[in-house]
């Protein structure tokens, strides 16, 4: 039996995704969480095989939950649930010990079998999505703005280009809004822009999000 530990804020997107995993007889969903204080204390608690975790909740997530998950419980499998396609993001967290990297569009149709896949030691990525992690890692004669950032700083300023007010982010990761300035600041010196207009018009130029 594979025990599941699902992680999302969002109850109906729960409910939803464990309709989909109780379709199969050899996967439990034995606990959940909505925030990363949530996952952190559950996976501390008790063995689990698969975490089923979204990038975007409350206080603690994504990349740094990813990485203090891995410190604590090294053999812990780790796949992403995620709003966000990008390839940029996908990288980092593979980079951090994730184990597979699903959008929630596809969860209907590939949440079963990537549980299966990671769970037995392997990776998961979609085909569409290995497609775009093939070209980013291909060795590259020049780096672009974005790929200097930290992580955190690249969830900041994916953050400020899906429309997020620094105080809005401050919220979400649980940081003050001085340091999310600070954050933001940096950005830009790193990235060579001026102004979150031209942050923006980056993002959607590269398809690090959507153009709306």
């Amino acid at each position: 039996m594979i025990r599941v530990l699902l992680a999302d804020d969002h109850t109906l997107v729960r409910e939803g995704l464990k309709r989909i995993l109780q379709g199969s007889e050899d996967i439990e969903v034995g606990g959940e969480a909505a925030n990363g204080m949530e996952v952190l204390s559950l996976a501390r608690r008790e063995d689990w095989d698969v975490v089923l975790l979204d990038m975007s909740m409350p206080g603690r997530s994504g990349i740094e939950l990813i990485k203090q998950l891995k410190d604590e419980k090294p053999a812990l499998r780790i796949l992403v649930l995620t709003m966000h396609a990008e390839d940029q993001y996908a990288v980092r967290a593979f980079k951090a010990g994730a184990a597979g990297y699903l959008t929630k569009e596809s969860a209907a149709t590939e949440l079963v079998a990537a549980v299966y896949k990671i769970a037995a030691g392997r990776l998961y990525v979609s085909l569409a999505m290995a497609e775009q992690l093939a070209a980013n890692l291909a060795p590259k004669t020049e780096e672009l703005p974005h790929q200097r950032l930290s992580d955190r700083e690249f969830d900041v300023f994916r953050r400020l280009v899906a429309g997020q007010s620094v105080s809005e982010i401050a919220e979400r990761l649980s940081l003050s809004i001085k340091t999310v300035s600070t954050h933001k600041t940096r950005i830009l010196q790193k990235m060579d822009m001026h102004n979150q207009t031209e942050l923006v018009r980056y993002a959607v130029k590269q398809q690090l999000v959507e153009d709306s």
